[in-house]
């Protein structure tokens, strides 16, 4: 008896350990849209490297404006050109690829005025592009996963407001994400208060463009120093390392696979909220085949 039971305490520890290692797996998140040469949104999650595909971006829209989608060189929203992304998106949820639209970019036009502008936005978002009904859906009739938040512009004023309305259409039946890519700099300077709300699934952290934060030729410490202080701070559900995919991509903050492998995601995963790794953007990541030298190891 005594042996048998021996064998079960093993048995269950190396479960335990099986399941504490396999719940830690990472994902791999990408940024599609603002480059015509970076191919299909169909082929995009054919590749099967990535678990999120994020379209950029919903460049203008609040305080009173016309909300506009730019997919830069793949459709003209303006000729309702853009519909036909319908099949690719469902085509990508087939394959169980979660689809984000991104709000803001670098370079667009948008603010939120009040609490009520807020509400006015996320009804928008809701029956455009969620699952809601409108006679004018830019993407066509599929429904997206969640909306995700790139706000470097504007104020940092009611993007907590419009996550929590964003976050209470769950309640209507399909999960819809809300997600966002903040500096690494803490905290955010536009969203950082809208962090702290508590309903979003997965914050995308920008660990470059930001010296005092990212990773610097062989130190880790500014890198790591960060995310121990997104990963404790933040209440999200999980927090993605954010890199550039390419030297390309960014001014700074490109990590060498051998040194993200070896280095950066040994010294980050052991973290309870570590959801994987975002990159900028599916153009760069074609031209490096980023994801598919470090999917194995995030």
């Amino acid at each position: 008896m005594k042996f048998r039971s021996k064998i079960s305490f093993s048995f269950v520890s190396l479960l335990l350990l099986t399941l504490a290692v396999g719940s830690n797996a990472g994902k791999i998140a990408i940024y599609w849209g603002q480059n015509g040469n970076e191919g299909t949104l169909k082929e995009t999650c054919g590749t099967g490297n990535y678990d999120y595909v994020i379209l950029s971006f919903l460049a203008t829209f609040g305080n009173g404006q016309t909300p506009m989608i730019n997919l830069a060189g793949h459709c003209d929203p303006y000729s309702n050109g853009c519909t036909g992304l319908s099949s690719d998106i469902k085509s990508c949820q087939a394959n169980g690829v979660k689809v984000l639209l991104s709000l803001g970019g670098a370079a667009g036009s948008y603010s939120l005025s009040s609490t009520a502008d807020a509400k006015q936005v996320a009804t928008y978002l809701w029956n455009n592009f969620l699952g809601g009904q409108s006679s004018s859906r830019p993407l066509g009739p599929a429904v997206l996963d969640g909306i995700d938040f790139d706000i470097e512009g504007g104020t940092s004023q009611h993007w907590g407001d419009l996550a929590q309305f964003l976050s209470a259409y769950s309640n209507r039946g399909k999960k819809v994400y809300v997600t966002a890519a903040p500096q690494c700099p803490f905290p955010d300077a536009w969203i950082g208060n809208a962090l702290k709300t508590g309903v979003f699934d997965n914050v995308w952290v920008q660990f470059y463009n930001n010296p005092p934060c990212q990773y610097n030729a062989g130190d880790i410490a500014n890198l790591e120093n960060a995310w121990k202080q997104w990963t404790s701070a933040i209440p999200a559900n999980k927090i993605f390392l954010g890199l550039p995919a390419s030297p390309a991509a960014a001014g700074s903050g490109f990590i060498p696979v051998s040194d993200l492998t070896s280095k950066v995601l040994p010294a980050i995963k052991g973290s309870a909220k570590y959801g994987g790794v975002m990159l900028w953007s599916k153009y760069y990541d074609d031209q490096s085949g980023y994801s598919s030298s470090i999917k194995s190891d995030v």
